[in-house]
């Protein structure tokens, strides 16, 4: 069987499961702790950064950007981009908004500094760090509030990697408590219907030894 190895913290190892479970391809979930550097996994990626897709044939596709368009390329028949070259882009644009600018304005000031640094052993949160991504994820809530009062799905009428990308960012900081639901709505009822799909179901249910997400995590209601 197909294996993905992966981190459950890992947005881009989150926005591969999503993509797998939404084409139907049944695959082994391998946890990889990056930092530990392990010679094995090493061998299949020298960059050492999950997710890795590891095909029943042996091939072997490294970083989590290529995992997605190998996906898509190798197994078309449920897309997850739409068909028009302009509605690509735009889903590209978006989930680069999220893969990087979120993740660096967000996502790594809140999970990597709370949950990152104490897993790997990298030393105490930096205040300043997280102080600046609960500023900060007030003007992403309301971006994706502007897109979703607009457009059935982010990036236009078809659900694609657009949702996934923001929703994966979106879970993470979900799993420590600092998302503040109750101040967007409407990026609520988004995200709502994402955690309601069956290929993020899995998701809602990780959990870090020691580091339990908070109740309404995997609440769908929440």
């Amino acid at each position: 069987m197909r294996t993905l190895y992966h981190h459950p913290l890992s947005p881009l190892s989150r926005l591969a499961r999503v993509a797998l479970a939404e084409k139907g391809l049944p695959f082994e979930a391998v946890v990889e702790k990056p930092w530990e550097r392990r010679t094995d996994f090493l061998a299949l990626t020298p960059a050492g950064e999950v997710p890795v897709l590891v095909e029943d044939d042996g091939t072997v596709i490294a970083d989590g950007w290529a995992v997605i368009e190998y996906l898509e390329e190798a197994y078309p028949d449920v897309p997850l981009m739409p068909p028009e070259v302009a509605g690509r882009a735009e889903v590209r644009r978006i989930v680069s908004w999220f893969t990087r600018k979120f993740d660096r304005e967000v996502t790594e000031n809140l999970v990597g500094e709370k949950l990152g640094k104490r897993l790997s052993g990298q030393g105490q949160p930096f205040a300043p760090a997280i102080r600046a991504g609960l500023a900060n994820i007030h003007y992403h809530l309301d971006y994706i509030a502007f897109l979703a009062e607009r457009r059935p799905w982010l990036a236009g009428p078809w659900f694609s990697l657009a949702d996934i990308a923001a929703a994966v960012e979106i879970s993470c900081v979900d799993y420590v408590g600092d998302v503040p639901w109750d101040n967007n709505p409407e990026a609520k009822d988004w995200y709502a219907r994402i955690k309601s799909r069956p290929s993020f179901r899995p998701l809602l249910q990780d959990s870090i030894p020691g580091c339990p997400p908070p109740k309404h995590y995997a609440d769908l209601d929440f």
